[in-house]
């Protein structure tokens, strides 16, 4: 690990965080069928993965995953593709998921393009909110909220066994 990094959140605790998270959606969500999972490529989406594998071990009800990928660089031209059947949304609560929420613009785009579907309910979960937003977002269920320095940067490294969160 680089020296100007500093771990905020070890595998351990991102783990409990994903847990306390699962938890909360299901508790919000108790009677409802089906819970759609969506979550925004690359590293939103193995969070994703990792809060569906824990909610499906929780509850009773069907968790349904799919792959969001959003071009960050111009989402207004690009403005979104799932990877599965669009329908999946229909009438259903959606847990849009993303790992940090820096400016909140991958929120609040794909916020943006779930609109366009008739869906029940709609919640956002991250892994870190740097409560630096520069779109009108919020976010529903957060692991850990942190204040930084708009120098600062924080990622989260996902590793088969492993999930790191650094602050740099």
């Amino acid at each position: 690990m680089p020296a100007d990094r500093t771990v905020i959140l070890n595998n351990f605790q991102i783990t409990q965080k994903i847990n306390r998270i699962s938890y909360q959606i299901y508790e919000d969500n108790c009677s409802e069928k089906e819970i759609v999972i969506v979550g925004i490529d690359k590293k939103g989406y193995l969070l994703a993965e990792k809060l569906t594998e824990r909610l499906k071990a929780i509850s009773d009800c069907s968790i349904s995953l799919v792959k969001l990928t959003l071009n960050k660089d111009n989402p207004i031209e690009n403005p979104g593709q799932l990877d599965g059947d669009e329908s999946i949304l229909n009438d259903k609560v959606v847990i849009l998921v993303d790992d940090v929420l820096n400016t909140g613009k991958a929120l609040i785009y794909g916020v943006k393009f779930l609109l366009d579907f008739p869906i029940k309910k709609m919640s956002t979960a991250v892994l870190v909110d740097r409560n630096h937003k520069k779109y009108p977002i919020g976010t529903h269920y957060v692991g850990l909220s942190l204040s930084t320095t708009l120098q600062n940067h924080i990622s989260v490294k996902f590793e088969v066994d492993d999930i790191c969160a650094y602050l740099s």
